[in-house]
């Protein structure tokens, strides 16, 4: 099985998905390996088009089982249908923003204080972040994403909340075993998780 993670950024779709690939004890890859070069200063200098999607198509092709966290909508249209699930992830505002600050604290310590050189760097990825949820298609956002998740073939499943990591890990997993070995030719594409462990 083939599971694509997305969510905005501070959602958990990294930390979800290297749990869960360990767990299930198959291959993981993150989008902004293929999306970003390798360069001094992280996420400065992006890779050509053809060749991310050349990567990461031969990567998917080349596993049976694996996992992809992180987001391809505006550059990974012809990518979709190779994933069996794809899960969407999403949490309040207010909570992302806060992983994310703490989480550039701790990566880079006093260096995004102001007046230290990753000082706008932090300040400018923190603004970006928070328009997720009121954003236009234009850039990364709820409604962006929303318009990428019509075009899937395959089933959605939705977390929606701030919910521990192994239920997240333990929902998908069953739904998986439930959906999967039992119904192999299930038309259901979507179902939500938004209060707490019940299933609509």
């Amino acid at each position: 099985m083939k599971i694509h993670i997305l969510g905005a950024s501070g959602s958990g779709t990294t930390t979800l998905a290297k749990e869960l690939a360990r767990r299930l004890n198959i291959s993981y890859f993150d989008s902004d390996n293929y999306l970003w070069l390798d360069t001094e200063i992280p996420y400065q200098k992006k890779r050509e088009l053809d060749e991310r999607v050349r990567l990461l198509n031969h990567d998917i092709l080349n596993n049976n089982d694996c996992i992809l966290s992180g987001s391809i909508y505006d550059w990974g249209d012809e990518l979709i249908d190779l994933f069996d699930l794809i899960v969407f992830l999403w949490i309040p505002s207010d909570i992302r923003i806060k992983r994310l600050k703490q989480r550039d604290v701790q990566r880079y310590g006093n260096l995004i204080n102001e007046g230290e050189k990753r000082h706008k760097m932090h300040v400018d990825f923190i603004e970006w972040a928070s328009k997720y949820d009121s954003g236009d298609v234009n850039i990364r956002s709820r409604k962006s994403h929303e318009i990428w998740l019509e075009k899937a073939s395959c089933k959605v499943l939705r977390i929606e909340g701030d919910f521990e990591l192994d239920y997240k890990v333990n929902r998908i997993i069953n739904y998986i075993q439930e959906n999967e070995s039992k119904h192999p030719a299930l038309n259901l594409k979507t179902i939500h998780l938004s209060r707490g462990p019940q299933i609509e």
